[in-house]
């Protein structure tokens, strides 16, 4: 039962004096340690860095998007790449009202869809006061579902609203505030233009989103989609809802095959518009951020080659400095497994310092990441497998570099060791 134990006992006692012993030398050579370990430090720092602003930069777009419903599905025209209408511009490809009538009832997987419509930027007034570069979009009553806005004071759009093309719209409560409007405005007019329009309802603000162009106040005024065409001539995009994530492809091959139809696309002839959902944006984003994560590691990744360099430089300094130590320790019965067990642990020990301190400078840049208020990185963090990563990566490199000096080291002959000055 003794002998059963006794060899892992010999290894663990090996083992913790090989590490104890390394940390010796390397207190015994403060300045020398630090400067062998330095690129283990900043390959180690800046790839947990990397890795935390990129963490940080998808929980951030992760958090907003569920605000808007990853089932949310856009629907746009786009100039394709080859094929008759590769040189067509926008107005020949533009979607127009009628190709999206009876879309509901050809796509079951598809739970809601809205039209809408846009005419850019125009002033908005209320008596005296005017607000430059307001929003002015069209919607349809199913578009409140879509965009989870409810309606916090007055009543959405109804179909009369739409078919009657009358003249109301929807604000929102800092559009109200800039007009000076009192908190209950219904009822009251403002001006688009040359057009007055009646307020029915006020809408609820747009999420705040951290990435984008934020410089610039946005306002924004709802109408119905077909009173939209009094102020001019609309740009017009779709939006629609999976029923399920489950049945979110489903919903989009459905609308790319309705679209396909009603816009007489023959087949081989590649689509003129776009069917894409928030999903297959974040899947994308994904797949981005593996390869920025990727290209970073591998520049980086020249950082822990110099230091690995460095290392076995140092490791053969060692030797050749121990190279008495290592004849004694041989000519009382040590035996090369031991030698080399103490000079590869000695290796690896000095790596996982270089990996620890790399790891403590990368917590430091990635708070002054989250910290720079432009940045808008406030969720960056160092999730666990990166510090498992960055150890590991030292461990590698310690075994790799450590292993020709723990080789040379464990063949020395004893005899002539000893009579090394």
């Amino acid at each position: 039962m003794k002998a059963v134990f006794a060899i892992p006992l010999a290894f663990f006692r090996l083992f913790y004096q090989s590490i104890y012993l390394a940390l010796g030398q390397i207190w015994a050579n403060k300045m020398r340690s630090i400067l062998t370990t330095m690129g283990i430090v900043i390959g180690v720092a800046s790839v947990t860095a990397v890795i935390a602003a990129l963490t940080g930069l998808k929980s951030k777009i992760l958090t907003q998007v569920e605000t808007l419903g990853t089932n949310t599905i856009f629907i746009s025209p786009r100039v394709p790449d080859r094929g008759p209408k590769r040189h067509a511009n926008w107005w020949q490809l533009r979607f127009r009202p009628e190709e999206f009538d009876e879309m509901l009832e050809h796509c079951p997987s598809v739970e809601a869809v809205s039209r809408v419509g846009g005419v850019g930027r125009r002033t908005v007034k209320y008596g005296e006061q005017s607000v430059d570069n307001v929003e002015i979009n069209g919607i349809e009553p199913a578009w409140h579902r879509i965009e989870h806005r409810p309606i916090v004071l007055g009543r959405m759009f109804s179909p009369i609203d739409d078919m009657q093309v009358r003249q109301v719209c929807l604000i929102e409560p800092k559009l109200r505030n800039k007009l000076r409007l009192d908190r209950d405005c219904i009822g009251e007019t403002i001006r688009v233009g040359y057009h007055a329009f009646r307020i029915v309802g006020v809408i609820e603000p747009r999420p705040q989103m951290d990435f984008g162009d934020s410089s610039q106040e946005r306002y924004e005024v709802f109408v119905p989609f077909r009173t939209l065409d009094k102020l001019g001539e609309p740009f017009m995009w779709g939006m629609a809802v999976g029923k399920s994530a489950d049945t979110l492809e489903e919903a989009q091959a459905e609308l790319r095959f309705f679209l396909r139809r009603t816009r007489h696309i023959r087949p081989g002839q590649p689509d003129t518009f776009r069917v894409e959902s928030l999903q297959s944006a974040l899947e994308t984003f994904n797949k981005i951020a593996v390869i920025v994560t990727l290209v970073a590691g591998g520049i980086v990744g020249i950082s822990l080659l110099v230091g690995g360099v460095g290392i076995m430089n140092i490791m053969l300094v060692s030797v050749s400095e121990r190279t008495r130590e290592i004849g004694l320790r041989k000519a009382v019965g040590a035996r090369r497994s031991a030698i080399l067990t103490q000079f590869m642990i000695e290796s690896v020990v000095l790596c996982f310092v270089g990996g620890l301190v790399g790891v403590g400078f990368g917590q430091l840049l990635t708070m002054a990441i989250a910290n720079i208020p432009q940045v808008k990185l406030d969720l960056a963090h160092i999730p666990l497998w990166a510090i498992g990563l960055s150890f590991g990566f030292a461990g590698i490199v310690g075994i790799f570099f450590g292993m020709f000096p723990a080789i040379k080291a464990a063949r020395l002959d004893p005899i002539e060791a000893l009579r090394h000055e």
